[in-house]
């Protein structure tokens, strides 16, 4: 592990570890190994020796790679690295794992147990406020009057974003089941008279009037229908002259192993797992956009492991 990195992203490496063990499993079932073992091939053509879903083994080919397990060449096929030829072995099982993409939504299951729910708020809500801090130093925030964070939570990005520009006001917004947690967070901050929560369901309708609409990882959860409609919303929402700011993580047009590598790949097979969403690259996130109204301006890193992807009205 590159211990240079800062300790929370060391940390956010340690437990999201069994991204990779898990993906390594489903290679040792298919016998990935076994068959690259003849030299590098496309993600496509192992599919179809495999019985696999092309696009989903691709993507964990990918967070592989990401590992030192295998190598991405760059005309786009996957070899072995040393790592990766310890998982040869004889002929093996290669029924498929997919079936492990069929349990229950996780929103949906939050919302049944709701003990289980105040514990994954609590855990994004540590999480985006290191985002904030990171998305509150890089973006310039003083054009905007009026700030609606999407899918926000319990707050965190909102009020975090909010202690470095004293002038801004805004709406959080996000289902019923975290008000109670977004207002005590509102005024925990002191911010009651500039911040409000406002509940409602994404893929009907935003609240209407905020210059700018954040959205900090609400569209990796979700495929590109429902994403499109979540940005189709926000851009129904808004002026001619808003904004759209999409924090998330870029999916690189080749994997390494450098840390952003890592993260891309790792939550991109955590997305396609346990949402059905997935991590985008810049083309994607540039057709995505387009689909929904908007144009795609620029792409702003921040030391967070997540860009800032800000868009306008097309």
């Amino acid at each position: 592990m590159d211990t240079s990195l800062p300790p929370p992203v060391r940390l956010y490496q340690l437990a999201t570890g069994h991204y990779v063990s898990q993906a390594i499993y489903v290679a040792a079932t298919l016998g990935i190994a076994d068959r690259l073992a003849t030299g590098p091939q496309r993600h496509d053509d192992l599919a179809r020796a495999t019985g696999a879903h092309a696009a989903s083994l691709g993507r964990v080919l990918r967070l592989l790679a990401s590992a030192g397990v295998l190598n991405e060449t760059e005309d786009g096929r996957f070899e072995l690295t040393p790592i990766g030829a310890c998982l040869q072995s004889g002929p093996g099982s290669f029924e498929t794992a997919w079936h492990h993409l069929h349990g229950p939504d996780p929103f949906a299951y939050f919302a049944d147990h709701p003990e289980e729910g105040a514990i994954f708020d609590e855990a994004m809500g540590a999480f985006t406020a290191m985002v904030a801090m990171a998305v509150a130093a890089t973006y310039d925030f003083t054009p905007f009057r009026t700030v609606v964070d999407v899918g926000g939570g319990d707050g965190a990005l909102l009020t975090g974003i909010f202690g470095q520009n004293p002038a801004l006001r805004g709406t959080v917004f996000d289902l019923p089941r975290v008000a109670d947690g977004a207002r005590r967070r509102i005024a925990a901050a002191g911010l009651g008279d500039r911040c409000e929560f406002v509940a409602g369901d994404f893929f009907q309708a935003v609240p209407a009037g905020g210059d700018a609409y954040i959205l900090k990882h609400v569209i990796h959860d979700w495929d590109d229908r429902r994403a499109r409609g979540i940005l189709e919303n926000c851009r129904r929402a808004m002026g001619s002259h808003g904004k759209l700011l999409i924090v998330e993580g870029v999916y690189p047009p080749r994997i390494d192993q450098s840390a952003p590598g890592r993260g891309a790949a790792a939550n991109d097979v955590n997305m396609m797992v346990c949402t059905g969403g997935r991590q985008r690259s810049e083309a994607e996130f540039r057709q995505l956009f387009e689909d929904a109204g908007f144009t795609l301006t620029r792409i702003v890193p921040t030391p967070a492991m997540s860009s800032i992807i800000e868009g306008v009205p097309a």
